[in-house]
């Protein structure tokens, strides 16, 4: 494949995982009551906790936008696109195993969010991939100025 066409189809990747991310973060801080009942939160601290969440998903962000710029001069902000998704998907698999069974609808709501990480991270694994963040060796020393 082409150099333009890789990374264009990494782009295309690491949009979809932001645009998600971003329209969940959105979702979180304009209609928090819509997700309460998901997380069994009520009243003002589920609406609070909710809005906090879509701070959070929306701070978390930032790498994937300067990876979806340029994927190849931003390669380390593909790389913490990466980790940060692979570090959600690893804690939230923990968390789940943490409540108990009859808390169905905790369950099912965390469920939802490592099946969104597991498919945002094999999208960001493709990018990085596409643009061969892995190929290049890392060097661990500072360059001489």
């Amino acid at each position: 494949m082409q150099t333009t066409k890789r990374i264009w189809t990494a782009r295309i990747f690491i949009a979809i995982v932001l645009l998600i991310n971003l329209f969940c973060a959105v979702e979180f801080i304009l209609k928090p009551s819509e997700y309460m009942g998901s997380y069994e939160l009520s009243g003002e601290v589920g609406r609070v906790v909710m809005i906090g969440y879509g701070i959070l998903f929306l701070m978390w962000q930032v790498p994937y936008f300067f990876a979806l710029a340029n994927p190849v001069k931003h390669k380390v902000s593909l790389f913490q696109a990466n980790l940060m998704q692979a570090i959600g998907l690893i804690g939230e698999t923990l968390l789940l195993r943490t409540i108990p069974a009859e808390f169905a609808i905790l369950r099912g709501s965390v469920t939802r969010f490592i099946i969104f990480d597991a498919v945002g991270l094999a999208f960001l694994i493709v990018a990085a991939i596409l643009i061969g963040l892995w190929k290049e060796p890392v060097s661990l020393q500072q360059p001489q100025a």
